[in-house]
């Protein structure tokens, strides 16, 4: 089964209609049909509607640029939508450390709660609202179909216009190439097999794996570097271009007290019942287990489980780490219960990666099995405080996400194709201890300070469980900055990256990876094709010149972006 038939069984599997309704794409809304073989032109071509392709939409259409993105789902939004993953922010990111459109993203968010939820007062008016009080999302966790909305809400009046051209259910399958650059996409509608040729003098690869790399002949980057090649602290003494981190394929549910929810078997329950994961240094025991490898010391770390929200003694409670909905926050009568989304070590996936159409299909339903036989055994067997076991009251919401099935519409992706980039981005740059044993006092507790930043993040580095048999590597990052050498491919003049797929190694995209990061990435490129198609010069020739550089650094700070951490 290839990837495109995969994505369908999952659609006929659980069609259900969507939250909110779909924008962008004419069979969708009832205009005029997609023709065989028409052409879309624009100023830039992004393909994938993740957080990195909405940004760099978002940056492109503000500077008057004409712009088709392209999803191969039906929702925009990546991680935070059609995966189901609330975000994973630091804790200056109210305030600083990231751009100030996806800050206003956030407290659009937050202002579609106050607008169309019954919250109490005290929720309403408080000043970070956070719909689901989540402790693995402490700054803000809410519905993924909300983050839908706003995204959508944000395109409608360039839809409108027809400044964007938004493709749903769309994947680009073929590139046509001229030495190096990329002249056009051909891309296919997954539902009806329609192809379509999209051109433009930019292309943008904002997919969740990298998929316009192999298409382009852009060369890239897999899986893990050796110490050798990248003299990394925490590099393997051999490189392993297959070994990637885990994905998850997460799931929402609820909890309806004294009902009976539980589902069907899955056809795989035994295996994962009984799976013990093969890794060095070893797992703390079984995948399905109210224990896991703690990611900093490896040691093996007890869990609690509890779908009312309650305490479990000085264990972490589950149910409260990816919270979305805490039923506290609205009025009384509301809700019965929270909403949680699953996003844990035990469905974490590691047994293959996605890059390539079998890889996807075998792989990806083996990590939908994995999810279904978790949530089985959330229902039946996982040990309750009273000394009973299972909750049949836990109820799949696959609602929320868009989907009937009861799972997200896609896997939740940790590390993709990297380009072969003019600068790649080293632990040594990033990491705490690494940069300490380069730079020593010079170092002054921050990352490396490049001359060509054009965003700042921050994230710990934290690497799961790899497909070539690591364990959890999980260290101390700092505050960093995007240096746009990173976004350059060494060749490929037209085709910028905008996802997990920019030049960094295995070891430093563990803190690239985020939210707000991909979004700075993504805002950062749609900035950048506009630059230089007004300047009519490269994306390239932006770095080269000193004075065009900081020209372009003071357009990105015009706009929002910070470039530089305060001292």
């Amino acid at each position: 089964m290839n990837r495109k038939d995969f994505i369908e069984l999952m659609a006929a599997n659980g069609a259900a209609m969507a939250t909110v309704p779909l924008l962008g794409f004419p069979e969708s809304i009832g205009f005029h049909p997609w023709k065989e073989n028409q052409g879309f032109s624009a100023d830039v071509v992004i393909a994938g509607g993740g957080l990195g392709g909405c940004a760099a939409a978002l940056a492109a259409l503000r500077n008057n640029l004409r712009v088709t993105l392209t999803e191969e789902t039906d929702w925009i939004g990546g991680q935070i939508t059609q995966q189901g993953v609330p975000p994973d922010e630091h804790g200056w990111i109210e305030t600083h450390g990231a751009t100030r459109s996806y800050r206003d993203f956030r407290n659009a968010v937050r202002d579609y709660y106050r607008r169309h939820y019954p919250m109490t007062e005290a929720a309403r008016t408080r000043e970070f609202l956070n719909p689901g009080d989540a402790t693995g999302s402490r700054r803000m966790s809410h519905e993924p179909h909300v983050a839908l909305a706003v995204l959508q809400g944000l395109f409608a009046h360039y839809i409108s216009s027809g400044q964007l051209t938004l493709l749903v259910n769309c994947k680009c399958t073929d590139a046509g190439v001229t030495g190096d650059e990329v002249r056009e996409l051909k891309a296919v509608h997954r539902h009806t097999g329609k192809e379509i040729i999209l051109s433009a003098p930019y292309f943008v690869d904002a997919t969740e794996l990298g998929d316009l790399l192999p298409l382009t002949g852009t060369e890239f980057v897999t899986g893990k570097e050796s110490q050798a090649e990248t003299g990394e602290l925490h590099a393997p003494g051999k490189p392993n271009p297959d070994s990637h981190q885990a994905f998850t394929w997460c799931f929402a549910m609820d909890y309806v007290p004294g009902a009976n929810h539980i589902t069907d078997r899955p056809e795989n329950y035994s295996y994962w019942r009984n799976f013990v994961p093969r890794m060095t240094p070893p797992y703390s025991g079984k995948l399905l287990d109210l224990r896991y490898s703690d990611p900093k010391t490896l040691e093996p770390r007890a869990l609690g489980f509890h779908p009312k929200g309650i305490q479990t003694g000085n264990r972490l409670n589950l149910w409260n780490y990816r919270r979305i909905i805490h039923k506290k926050n609205f009025i009384t009568g509301t809700y019965s219960g929270d909403t949680t989304v699953v996003n844990w070590p035990q469905n974490d996936y590691f047994l293959g990666n996605l890059t390539g159409e079998e890889k996807f299909a075998k792989h990806g339903e083996r990590a939908r099995q994995l999810s279904l036989s978790l949530f089985y055994w959330l229902q039946t067997e996982v040990p309750r405080p009273d000394g009973g076991q299972g909750w049949p009251g836990l109820r799949l919401r696959g609602d929320l996400l868009g989907t009937g099935h009861g799972l997200a519409k896609y896997p939740y992706i940790r590390e993709s194709r990297r380009i072969k980039a003019v600068f790649t981005i080293l632990e040594e740059h990033v990491g705490e201890a690494n940069r300490a044993l380069v730079a020593g006092k010079r170092s002054a507790g921050h990352a490396a300070r490049f001359d060509d930043s054009v965003g700042i993040g921050y994230y710990h580095i934290d690497l799961h469980p790899s497909s070539g048999g690591d364990n959890y590597i999980d260290f101390n990052s700092l505050p960093f900055q995007v240096p746009l050498g990173a976004l350059l491919p060494q060749r490929m003049k037209n085709l910028l990256p905008a996802n997990k797929n920019i030049g960094t190694t295995h070891i430093t995209n563990g803190c690239y990876r985020v939210h707000p990061v991909e979004w700075s990435i993504g805002e950062a490129v749609g900035m950048l094709v506009a630059y230089a198609q007004g300047k009519q010069i490269s994306p390239h020739a932006v770095r080269e010149k000193e004075q065009t550089l900081h020209d372009f650094q003071d357009f990105l700070q015009s706009q929002g972006i910070d470039i530089r951490w305060p001292d």
